[in-house]
């Protein structure tokens, strides 16, 4: 992770411009021997389209996955009561107002559930909605509010929609897929202001990432007894996506409702111990969130080289301003580069993550070539 920007570079082969095969640096024979990883990027391809983060699991989560796996026969309750102990004592609050499930998405589902048996949930009209779309799916009701003219989540429009209808507000900060932070100071605003009226739910998946992440995060309005939850997950900092392991902090009436529609019980051992063995594991955060870092600013810098603009991103992936998304992905699709495509209507916004460094060096060096290519 110290290589740096410029050797990733040339490493990469693209400081002179990328070459155009499908699999590039893999030779035809080497190629054709190949066996498609069952997990990860295919070969050969540069995967920005999942805001994963390639340089975890930590060597700490590896060393207690690979301890632990022989455990794998047993249930997992003592360790889901650890890695619940030490969030509770780093956040100061009680290990009831901490709920563990299968990745933040299973905590997401289960509020959606439980307080969509209530009444409708807000939102805004783009956010990860995965989670309220699977709650619409059961029945429950979803109000939508459109975003301001610059992406942004209009805070006043959704605090004036907020009624007898609606049981909680959803708010993904930052937001996924602009990037945008909601600065604190509004948004403690909002919830001090919609609280009382519902429950607040701020999905906080990339706040480690975020320029002040203790600052940036609800969580202190949560222990001075305000009506919110906050989800946090292992997936991106941690780079644990696969191992499904996230974490809401709510009140202990708020996480007990949350607990009583979750579908799985324990965890999985692997994800937990991982959890445990990473969470405090200070150095290697640290050196994943530089990767992060060094990879956005590789983004920016493409995309001001390209001739285009970016909204301002505080996660591991950019929301780049385009002519046409659809056509970007698939001429990045034919170079092995995955990015997004459109957002349903949204065709003029391009999100592209940050993955392996070469790999972004790779979108990096093509972006501006395509771009001419596409629209002159």
């Amino acid at each position: 992770m110290s290589t740096t920007r410029r050797s990733f570079l040339a490493g990469a082969g693209v400081a002179g411009g990328l070459s155009v095969l499908p699999l590039p640096g893999l030779s035809a024979a080497t190629a054709a021997a190949a066996v498609e990883p069952d997990f990860g990027p295919k070969i050969g391809q540069a995967l920005l389209s999942r805001n994963e983060n390639p340089y975890g699991p930590a060597p700490s989560a590896l060393r207690a996955i690979s301890e632990t796996a022989k455990m794998g026969c047993y249930y997992n309750d003592r360790g889901h009561a650890k890695l619940t102990a030490m969030i509770a004592e780093r956040f100061n609050v009680t290990p009831a107002q901490v709920v563990i499930g299968e990745g933040s998405t299973e905590v997401l589902c289960a509020a959606a559930l439980a307080w969509g048996r209530k009444g409708a949930i807000l939102c805004p009209d783009l956010f990860w909605d995965t989670t309220v779309l699977y709650g619409e799916r059961q029945g429950v009701k979803a109000l939508r509010v459109p975003m301001t003219s610059d992406m942004g989540v209009d805070l006043t429009a959704m605090a004036a929609a907020v009624d007898d209808r609606v049981s909680m507000v959803q708010i993904c900060n930052p937001n996924n897929p602009t990037g945008i932070l909601i600065p604190s100071g509004d948004l403690k605003a909002f919830v001090t202001k919609v609280s009382p009226k519902a429950t607040v739910l701020v999905d906080e998946a990339y706040n480690e990432l975020t320029d002040r992440p203790e600052d940036n995060s609800m969580i202190d309005m949560v222990r001075a007894g305000a009506n919110v939850i906050v989800c946090r997950t292992f997936s991106k900092i941690y780079g644990m996506a696969g191992l499904r392991v996230g974490y809401a902090i709510a009140s202990e009436e708020n996480a007990a409702l949350i607990r009583s529609h979750q579908m799985s019980f324990g965890g999985n051992l692997g994800g937990l111990a991982a959890a445990i063995a990473s969470f405090n594991d200070t150095p290697f955060l640290q050196q994943s969130r530089a990767a992060v870092l060094e990879g956005r600013q590789m983004i920016l810098d493409a995309v001001s080289k390209a001739d285009l603009k970016a909204l301002p991103s505080q996660t591991n992936f950019v929301f780049v301003m385009v002519p046409d998304a659809n056509a970007l992905r698939d001429a990045m699709a034919a170079r092995g580069i995955s990015i997004r495509g459109a957002y349903g209507s949204l065709t003029g916004y391009s999100r592209v993550s940050t993955g392996k460094l070469e790999d972004v060096a790779r979108y990096a060096a093509a972006l501006p070539e395509l771009s001419a290519q596409l629209w002159g």
